[in-house]
């Protein structure tokens, strides 16, 4: 874990000072002193350093300890706004750097889009698991796509309003928004 966290830090870090397609592996390789061998081995592509975190682990945890009985949009909200509590502070540099840099770089968006398949296949099974739905029931994955919808505005929205905007409270009206229905 050490090693993946020194070669993400050594990214960012050449990253916010020369720009994401100015640096290369080979450059992020050397300021986290390890080989270019050993980023690939942490992580398959340039866009995997900048997109991969430890949050989708902690999010189905938190999901997985809500009580049994809660509804399932009230345990879906209140398990991301505890993870995001948990992990804001120590990495929000490193989640508006990203934020930023997926609105700027196409190659990290589209990664980013893919990597969405996964997290909403984590959130399927895990609220299909909840609910006692099979994981490929229309509603329960419409559900899902809207709140990745909801997160993924939440994220683009933190970014473009600043330093003044909390993540964790924005991201907490959203889910509300969804929780009691999408009405406006």
């Amino acid at each position: 874990m050490r090693t993946r966290q020194a070669i993400r830090q050594a990214a960012y870090r050449l990253i916010g000072k020369q720009g994401y397609e100015q640096t290369t592996v080979e450059q992020i390789a050397e300021a986290a002193e390890v080989s270019p061998s050993t980023v690939f081995r942490y992580f398959a592509t340039k866009e995997d350093i900048i997109l991969t975190d430890e949050y989708d682990p902690v999010l189905e945890q938190a999901i997985l300890d809500r009580p049994a009985d809660e509804p399932p949009l009230v345990a879906l909200r209140e398990a991301v706004v505890a993870s995001l509590r948990l992990l804001y502070d120590e990495f929000r540099p490193e989640f508006v750097l990203r934020m930023q840099l997926v609105r700027e770089v196409p190659a990290l968006r589209a990664q980013m889009h893919q990597g969405m398949d996964q997290n909403v296949e984590l959130l399927c099974r895990v609220l299909s698991e909840r609910t006692g739905r099979p994981r490929d029931d229309f509603e329960l994955r419409v559900v899902v796509g809207a709140i990745f919808g909801a997160l993924t505005q939440v994220l683009f929205e933190w970014v473009d309003r600043g330093p003044d905007c909390d993540l964790v409270e924005t991201v907490d009206r959203a889910l509300a928004v969804l929780e009691r229905g999408l009405t406006l």
